[in-house]
């Protein structure tokens, strides 16, 4: 289990998300690709520009939002995150 202080710290020092991670495609804490690892189960962690944010459920989670669970809100389905990216790549 990870610290509160651990937590905070990571927080502080994690870099800008990618590009991938902005689009609710990859983790935002392990990069994890959603496209690649079906299987991953994400939650919705937190919304940046009206976008949900993904972690993978469980300790990227917690190190993400502060809970196992995430967010009360179910990921949008990940054909149209993908969508999503591409719209803005063009």
């Amino acid at each position: 289990m990870y610290s509160q202080d651990s937590i905070s710290g990571r927080k502080r020092g994690r870099p800008e998300p990618s590009a991938e991670a902005l689009s609710g495609l990859a983790c935002l804490i392990c990069g994890t690709d959603y496209r690649n690892a079906p299987d991953a189960q994400a939650v919705v962690v937190s919304h940046r520009d009206d976008k949900q944010l993904l972690a993978c459920h469980g300790t990227c989670a917690r190190m993400a939002s502060g809970s196992a669970d995430g967010l009360d809100e179910t990921p949008l389905p990940l054909a149209e995150r993908v969508r999503g990216h591409r719209a803005e790549g063009s």
